[in-house]
C-alpha cells in the first residue's frame, strides 16, 4: 500500500450509475486508497451494481461515506482537489494528474489530509463544486473529445498516486557509471 494513502480521500460528487462507483472502489484498492465518500448518488446506497462492480474491493464500499452535500464530505480535509477535462473561468490554479499527486504526496508528508473530487459522469462537477477546491486537476484528453468515463479518471488519478508514492519512498542510485553494452557482453562471453 502505499504511503500514507490513509490521508487521500477520493470523492464522487452525484454519481449517476452504480457501476462507475464500484469500479471506481476495485481501482482504489488496486492502488491502495480506501477513503471513498460519495455525495448523493443518484440510485441511493447501498447500490447492488455497485457491489457486484468492485468485485473484491467491497471493504471499500462497505467503509463507504455517504454525504449529503459536498461540504460535508469535504469535512476535515485540508487540500482540496478538483478534476475536470474541460477549462473553466476560475482563479485556481491547474495541474496535469503528475504534478497534481507529486503535490499531494508531499501534502500529506505535512501532515495534511488531502480530497480528490469528481464529478457526475454526464456533466461533470459544476462551478459551484470546483470553488471549493485549492486547485484543478485537468486531465490531457483530445479537444475534440473531451468526456472521460468516471472510473477511468478516477483510475489515472490512483495510478498517478501510486507512482509518486513509489518514486518518492525508492530512492535509487543514478551518479554510478555503467560499463559499455560491449564491456557486457565481453563479461557474458567470459
Amino acid at each position: 500500500m502505499a504511503k500514507n494513502s490513509n490521508k487521500l480521500s477520493i470523492i464522487l460528487v452525484n454519481p449517476q450509475l452504480g457501476e462507475n462507483i464500484g469500479a471506481a472502489a476495485r481501482v482504489m484498492l488496486n492502488f491502495g486508497i480506501e477513503d471513498l465518500r460519495i455525495v448523493n448518488p443518484r440510485d441511493g446506497w447501498p447500490n447492488d451494481r455497485a457491489s457486484a462492480m468492485a468485485s473484491g474491493a467491497g471493504r471499500v464500499l462497505d467503509n463507504v461515506s455517504i454525504c449529503q452535500n459536498l461540504n460535508e464530505a469535504l469535512a476535515e480535509i485540508q487540500y482540496v482537489y478538483a478534476t475536470t477535462a474541460r477549462r473553466r473561468d476560475l482563479y485556481k490554479p491547474v495541474v496535469d494528474p503528475v504534478t497534481a499527486m507529486d503535490h499531494v504526496y508531499q501534502q500529506i508528508g505535512q501532515g495534511k489530509r488531502v480530497g480528490i473530487i469528481f464529478g457526475p459522469e454526464r456533466t461533470g462537477l459544476e462551478n459551484a463544486d470546483l470553488v471549493l477546491s485549492n486547485a484543478i486537476i485537468e486531465v490531457p484528453v483530445n479537444p475534440v473529445f473531451k468526456s472521460i468515463n468516471l472510473a477511468q479518471c478516477v483510475a489515472l488519478i490512483c495510478y498517478e498516486w501510486m507512482r509518486a508514492s513509489s518514486a518518492n519512498e525508492h530512492t535509487t542510485e543514478t551518479n554510478r557509471d555503467l560499463a559499455p553494452c560491449t564491456e557486457k557482453m565481453q563479461f557474458v562471453e567470459l
